[in-house]
């Protein structure tokens, strides 16, 4: 149970969260997972803290059962209607991406697949809507290696014949544009990546 917790408050401050969301992000289990109360936490970490938790807790407990897209959007809405503080949203998303790093530990193929579609449909999009890009990036990718594993392997065969036989492209269209905005006086990071299978 540690190391999920940790993990999601290392993904927390990988973002570049602050001491109290870190530590909502140690402690968001302890109040459904073992004998702590909210006041606990309040006494021993503050009323932020453990309003974070709290919030983080009940968010957990919603139900999604839909694979209907137009569901998907009105869950996503409500859940950004009740989080009125945007680090439970940060809070959420780190544990769920923790979750899907660890998915092939659970042993029933339903449940797995459940839990991968609920990321692709909600958590991804809504990670996609408060600008953490990459992170999206990654739950749609580890969504969609167990959602459908061939139509991903069959991506990533042929995103990597289009990269050996591209292999300079990217490096070239980064200088050329680096230039461009070197010329008009611009002072900038020009980045590129390669796309993700999903």
């Amino acid at each position: 149970y540690f190391v999920h917790l940790f993990e999601t408050a290392k993904t927390l401050g990988e973002l570049g969260m602050g001491p109290r969301t870190i530590t909502a992000g140690l402690l968001h289990d302890t109040v459904e997972d073992c004998d702590v109360t909210l006041g606990e936490i309040e006494e021993r970490f503050g009323e932020d803290v453990a309003e974070l938790v709290d919030v983080v807790t009940k968010l957990g407990k919603i139900d999604y059962r839909s694979e209907q897209s137009k569901q998907a959007q009105n869950f996503q809405k409500f859940i950004l209607a009740t989080v009125q503080d945007i680090r439970v949203l940060l809070v959420k998303l780190s544990d769920r991406l923790h979750n899907m790093r660890t998915l092939h530990f659970i042993p029933k193929e339903e449940s797995r697949l459940r839990i991968a579609r609920e990321t692709m449909e909600i958590y991804a999009p809504l990670a996609r809507r408060v600008g953490l890009y990459q992170l999206a990036s990654e739950l749609e990718d580890l969504s969609f290696f167990h959602v459908n594993p061939a139509a991903r392997e069959s991506i990533i065969e042929k995103l990597e014949e289009l990269m050996s036989e591209n292999a300079d492209d990217l490096e070239r269209i980064r200088f050329a544009i680096k230039q461009v905005i070197a010329e008009q006086g611009i002072t900038a990071r020009v980045k590129g990546r390669r796309k993700q299978p999903y």
